[in-house]
């Protein structure tokens, strides 16, 4: 191990003793060539790999993951319904989210309408805000009381049950204010698997995610509950949300946060326990922005423009904002960053030919700037297709770019993720999909995440449309 200009994050769930080993092995690895080196220089080294300035703050760290882990387990055989019912009520964040589950936590509540006031817990997730201030007057201790599966307070129930899509605006936030009045924190969150961003109240009332909005829905009231929160205290300034609701262009979250101070403060009680894990709020609007540029989510980019987020410093690649807008050929975006002030793209030989591609700008390139775009970004046709940019890649693949190469969708980075055809399922961009198999594309190619051909995509998806197309076209994936 060496330290590194780009610190490696945390593995999930992350142990002391596993990173204790980690030095150890690393002072035996050292002690090879340097037989003074010693056991607290290879925990300061460890802790610069992951981050931290020393070891004593990577061991403080870890302290606070432990106090705040929240790890969704597999059923337990002997779950009581009340449990049960919580269990698949709520959120979790795992691979299995959906309606199947909140279908279960149904089932139960219809065999057994009492569940609901087997506990403060349960009455919160079902927003039954008369049995759940019965119980808080009888012991307001149970405002904070951590119960259920996930051994959450009621708060976090509330804010994560999505099983009762159905229940009245009134009820939630008579729950919900209820539960404050009796000294429910706000704030209230855990790490999942140890993960540094936190996920709160907020986070689960805002909902959605990778998995989507199908899958991971938001609150059915998000802005009535979260204004709640928002005025009892919690910080605006909250990590996973921005995540999480990244990926859509809806912005209703974000106008409720920016009223509420996102982007302003010193980051909240989550940031005072983990400190630089978590980023800064300017920081944490600033990525926003970037996303935005990125994604040509104009409407976002400006909403943050007009709240005076800063376009001008560049990232942390050297580029700023009206360079990515130029190089994903955004030019709306552009227009919109240099009215509020950016300076013009500066873009380097390469940056520039892709920004030429991108806007369908004729291309005169030079064969050596071509060769290095193509060392450089070899999987440029794999962005382009997510993009739904058909001009560039009819563009990319006539200079000679390769059609099968595989790189990441979500950003346009060089990591082997997968090809142009398995984007094109992804965003269900049949014109995409017959234009790269027309080009030559092959699929039976499988991604290197999913270990999948873009049939198997298509029938993940339930796309019957683009499994018609690609299924004459693909082997049997057995």
């Amino acid at each position: 191990m060496s330290t590194v200009s780009s610190p490696e994050p945390l593995p999930n769930d992350p142990s002391l003793e596993q990173l204790r080993k980690q030095a150890r092995e690393l002072q035996r690895e050292k002690r090879a060539e340097d037989p003074t080196f010693t056991l607290s220089a290879a925990q300061r080294d460890v802790a610069r790999h992951y981050g931290f300035a020393s070891w004593p703050r990577l061991v403080h760290h870890l302290e606070v993951v432990t106090r705040y882990s929240w790890r969704p387990d597999d059923e337990p055989d002997d779950e009581p319904d009340h449990d049960r019912l919580l269990r698949f009520a709520c959120l979790t964040y795992g691979d299995d989210d959906g309606p199947e589950r909140w279908q279960r936590a149904r089932a139960l509540l219809d065999a057994d309408p009492s569940l609901t006031r087997a506990s403060a817990h349960t009455a919160a997730a079902c927003a039954d805000a008369a049995a759940l201030g019965e119980m808080l007057r009888a012991d307001r201790s149970l405002a904070l009381a951590q119960g259920g599966p996930f051994a959450w307070e009621p708060l976090m129930y509330l804010a994560y049950a999505r099983h009762v899509p159905e229940v009245s605006e009134p009820q939630v936030v008579a729950s919900a204010r209820a539960l404050l009045d009796y000294g429910a924190d706000p704030n209230v969150g855990y790490l999942w698997h140890g993960m540094p961003s936190p996920f709160t109240a907020l986070t689960g009332v805002f909902g959605e995610g990778e998995l989507g909005p199908k899958l991971q829905p938001r609150h059915p009231h998000s802005l009535a509950l979260a204004r709640v929160l928002l005025e009892a205290g919690a910080d605006a300034n909250d990590s996973q949300t921005l995540y999480n609701r990244m990926f859509d262009d809806d912005d209703d979250h974000l106008v409720l946060l920016l009223e509420y101070g996102l982007g302003a403060g010193d980051g909240g009680p989550w940031r005072a326990r983990l400190g630089d894990a978590i980023d800064a709020p300017a920081t944490l609007l600033r990525k926003q922005l970037r996303w935005a540029v990125i994604h040509d989510q104009r409407a976002r980019v400006a909403l943050l423009l007009a709240h005076d987020v800063d376009a001008n410093t560049t990232f942390a690649d050297g580029r700023s904002a009206i360079d990515l807008a130029a190089m994903s050929g955004h030019r709306e975006v552009v227009d919109a960053l240099r009215a509020a002030g950016g300076a013009d793209a500066v873009l380097d030989p390469i940056d520039a030919f892709i920004a030429a591609a991108f806007s369908h700008e004729p291309i005169e390139v030079p064969t050596e700037v071509l060769a290095r775009a193509k060392e450089a970004r070899p999987g440029l046709v794999v962005w382009a297709a997510s993009r739904g940019n058909r001009e560039a890649v009819t563009t990319l693949l006539a200079l000679g770019f390769d059609i099968d190469a595989k790189a990441r969708t979500d950003v346009p980075i060089e990591q082997e993720w997968e090809t142009a055809l398995h984007a094109a399922v992804s965003h269900a961009d049949r014109g995409m999909v017959e234009l790269l198999l027309a080009a030559g594309a092959d699929p039976t190619i499988r991604d290197a995440r999913f270990d999948a051909m873009p049939l198997g995509w298509a029938r993940h998806a339930g796309n019957e449309e683009l499994i018609e197309l690609l299924a004459p076209v693909t082997p049997s994936e057995l």
